[in-house]
């Protein structure tokens, strides 16, 4: 199929034809918004959309509105198929987008741009028309301002947008909306998972002065018993070879430092490595897969990953190599260390825990190693959920991107 530059790579069946260059400010009327910040939202009344709304929860259409003022007689209140583009934000990227309004009744705050399209133009197209492409990028360069940016209408009624007929625009409107729909309820389960496990992590662990954790998993009921970490596990510190020395780099041996580690549950590979000579020539040392957990000890203190292949560190960790305790047990711990450390933590130029401190603190863990085994495997059945659950939520992400990509001149 020949492709021109009206027409997008991707089309519905049915139609055809080129697309047609249209100024915004010969299509739509524009207004702005009047009155309330945050300080005016309440827990219940009139449904109300800030302008802050549209960058920190981005919506193409939003047809649902969780925030309340009470009413101000001068309030402007939307119609029903409005656009709704930010007047103010912090940069040009956050506040190029616009959201389609369908609810009635809705007040429009302060520091919104809104355009009323005449009526041969579907407000969700052209909402996502603004916000994505060539038109988002356009319309960031006229964004003006250093520490607060601006939009105004006026640089809305110039921004030149391509346009199919009607039916084509709500069957694209349509089509994205079902997309973010998906992609909303994803993101949801996502949040739910998340908040389930920090709800568990709090009940299945025993609180201050107590010994036993109020969740039980079945078939345990002894008392957990107190110990010190240097008991359980061996506490590893780190290093770093002369990176003047092109010897003792690119080589074999993984090299981490702590900007790779908090993201994912399990250490994969490293972005450095050092070779066999560079280990023997630093204090680096080499730590074991499947029972080292990484421990970050400076700068962003506590965070932790699984070690899946031996590697070694630079000296921002104090790596945790596990003797007598279930090694996803004791992760999924985590944030009890974490507490403490950054409890401990002291330093004048950064925040740092010794491997001296880590080692006193005590924790309370099952006498039964199979409960620890348990509660190690729980929370893993719970982490590879949220991993899947992301994995699917960015693939949905990159799929609206590709199709926004070739769905649209």
């Amino acid at each position: 199929m020949t492709i021109n530059n009206n027409t997008p790579n991707i089309r519905f069946n049915g139609f055809s034809g080129d697309w047609v260059e249209k100024k915004l400010g010969d299509i739509a009327n524009f207004s702005k918004g009047s009155g309330y910040s945050k300080s005016d939202l309440i827990s219940s009344g009139h449904p109300i959309i800030l302008y802050g709304r549209l960058y920190t929860k981005y919506q193409t259409v939003i047809d649902k509105v969780d925030t309340f003022v009470n009413e101000n007689k001068n309030s402007i209140k939307s119609q029903g198929n409005e656009i709704i583009v930010p007047a103010s934000g912090e940069t040009a990227e956050d506040i190029a987008r616009a959201s389609a309004i369908k609810q009635r009744g809705v007040i429009l705050g302060g520091d919104l741009n809104i355009v009323e399209l005449s009526n041969a133009y579907s407000s969700t197209f052209t909402a996502l028309k603004i916000s994505n492409g060539q038109s988002k990028s356009e319309l960031s360069k006229k964004a003006q301002g250093k520490s607060v940016v601006h939009i105004r209408n006026s640089d809305l009624q110039s921004l030149l947008l391509d346009f199919p007929n009607l039916e084509e625009q709500t069957a694209i409107g349509n089509f994205f909306q079902h997309i973010d729909e998906t992609i909303a309820l994803s993101r949801s389960k996502h949040k739910k998972t998340k908040t389930l496990k920090k709800s568990f992590l709090n009940k299945m662990f025993p609180q201050a002065g107590k010994n036993q954790p109020e969740i039980r998993l079945k078939g345990f009921s002894e008392d957990w018993v107190e110990k010190r970490l240097e008991e359980v596990v061996e506490i590893v510190g780190g290093g770093t070879p002369d990176t003047t020395n092109p010897e003792f780099w690119d080589g074999e041996i993984d090299w981490y430092s702590p900007t790779e580690i908090g993201k994912k549950v399990y250490a994969d590979k490293s972005v450095k490595t050092i070779t066999e000579l560079g280990l023997q020539k630093s204090s680096a040392q080499i730590l074991p897969a499947h029972k080292t957990i990484l421990f970050t000890s400076r700068a962003g203190i506590g965070d932790m990953a699984i070690l899946r292949n031996e590697a070694a560190t630079n000296q921002g960790f104090q790596s945790f190599i596990a003797k007598d305790i279930d090694v996803y047990f004791l992760y999924s711990m985590g944030h009890l260390l974490k507490e403490y450390a950054l409890e401990k933590a002291s330093g004048s130029t950064f925040l740092e825990i010794s491997k001296k401190q880590l080692s006193v603190i005590e924790i309370l863990i099952p006498s039964n190693t199979e409960e620890q085994t348990a509660i190690g495997n729980f929370f893993k059945q719970l982490d590879d959920t949220l991993a899947l659950q992301a994995k699917q939520l960015k693939a949905l992400e990159n799929l609206k991107e590709a199709l926004l990509a070739k769905m649209f001149v």
